[in-house]
């Protein structure tokens, strides 16, 4: 209790900040629709948001080291604010390519911000539990965001004026701390290689991660608003899957200890390929919500598996990159992903983005199926434990490496296996 205390004005902060965040999240697919933009146009633009946030976690690191912790978190924040309101005035589809990818950017930041600073006041016993106390106030927050939607109509300005009285709120707690600022962050560091060479199931869930999750946050929305009467009903959609996730990560995350993770990561493909396709056909019935939460329950995991999952194979020098390559290309997935799959709902309707979801799945469940065929260089006795983590974070976070010194010279020898041939 006494760390967490430490960082009160941080996760204060981070929950008004989310907030905000998720707010806007769900608003601007249907402010865009409203305002006539067409469904490609819709999946361009969250490409941009989350060829932004690549840009950012590239490029963000080197002003913050320049600016501070404290002063780069309010210009972030401003310019998070100014572009939500300049969302509000501007009806043009090639400004909201700019801004998205600004925001993108902007975020990407002041997640740095936030895990860096969670990382310095970490310490080895303490690690797991911030992490574990930080991915619950940000689902949570994230979660009250899209309550919020239905305090007034998407084409009025109030939701985009609350979005950022939100955003700005969260300068507050931060500004006024009396905690010194941590060190300079460092640059980010990323071989999609490596992550390839440790495990390959890893690299496959990160990207069906990214492929399908983030497009679910970009297009999730405007499926909803296609077969819902009221702004409450694309909530309780969004609020279905989110809890679906957060309720069962870690149930999931606790069963993966127990088991070859590679069956876990093929159960969450096949899953989530029954349960997107189960939510496509079940579009009016009673149990629609019911299907919608178990497909969050299978695919929302999907980052944190492909995370603790590459965790096992890799020596305590090379975390932090392979796990930023894990969340890069979850990244790189979710902004492949919106362009073709807003054209196929312009063209096919609303559903064809379930049955995608469910071919995507599907096609990446054989992937993984082949991959049985390798042995792997750690037993199930030896992973490292789950811990929950969510894609929409920063390469800081993975500073908070939770794994204990016995775990970190079992997994140097475990890349040693993984070096010469064996793969898990």
């Amino acid at each position: 209790m006494k760390v967490l205390l430490t960082v009160t004005s941080l996760l204060l902060s981070t929950a008004l900040l989310l907030v905000g965040h998720g707010l806007q999240l769900t608003l601007l697919p249907l402010r865009a629709s409203a305002v006539g933009m067409s469904e490609f146009t819709i999946g361009l633009s969250a490409s941009c948001y989350f060829l932004g946030f690549v840009a950012g976690c590239l490029s963000i690191p080197r002003i913050i080291g320049r600016v501070g912790h404290i002063r780069g978190f309010a210009v972030l924040t401003a310019i998070m604010v100014c572009a939500l309101l300049s969302l509000e005035m501007l009806d043009y589809w090639q400004a909201w390519l700019v801004i998205r990818f600004l925001t993108g950017m902007a975020l990407s930041g002041l997640y740095t911000v936030i895990e860096s600073w969670l990382n310095s006041q970490a310490t080895a016993q303490t690690r797991g539990r911030i992490l574990s106390v930080y991915t619950f106030v940000t689902l949570s927050a994230l979660l009250a965001g899209q309550f919020l939607i239905n305090l007034a109509p998407v084409e009025s300005s109030t939701l985009f004026s609350l979005g950022a009285i939100f955003l700005a709120l969260a300068i507050i707690p931060v500004g006024l701390t009396r905690r010194m600022a941590p060190n300079p962050v460092e640059p980010t560091r990323f071989e999609f290689g490596l992550l390839y060479r440790r495990s390959r199931p890893a690299f496959a869930g990160a990207l069906l991660s990214g492929l399908v999750v983030g497009s679910f946050w970009s297009l999730g929305a405007l499926f909803a608003s296609s077969y819902s009467e009221s702004a409450m009903d694309v909530t309780w959609f969004m609020s279905a899957a989110i809890g679906g996730g957060a309720l069962l990560q870690y149930p999931i995350g606790l069963f993966s200890d127990r088991v070859d993770r590679r069956i876990v990561l093929s159960t969450l493909c096949v899953g989530g390929a029954i349960t997107a396709a189960a939510v496509a056909m079940s579009i009016g019935f009673p149990w629609y919500l019911a299907t919608v939460f178990f497909f969050g329950a299978m695919v929302m995991p999907l980052y944190a598996m492909a995370l603790a999952t590459v965790a096992d194979v890799s020596a305590s020098d090379e975390f932090v990159q392979v796990g930023t390559s894990v969340l890069l290309l979850n990244a790189l997935g979710a902004a492949l992903a919106p362009l073709p799959l807003g054209q196929l709902m312009a063209v096919a309707g609303p559903s064809s983005l379930f049955w995608a979801f469910s071919g995507i799945c599907l096609t990446m469940s054989v992937y993984l199926g082949f991959q049985f065929r390798n042995p792997r260089a750690v037993s199930v006795e030896e992973q490292t434990p789950f811990k929950a983590a969510g894609a929409d974070t920063a390469p800081a976070v993975l500073e908070m490496d939770p794994r204990g010194d016995e775990q970190h010279e079992h997994a140097e020898a475990v890349v040693t296996e993984v070096d010469n041939g064996k793969l898990d």
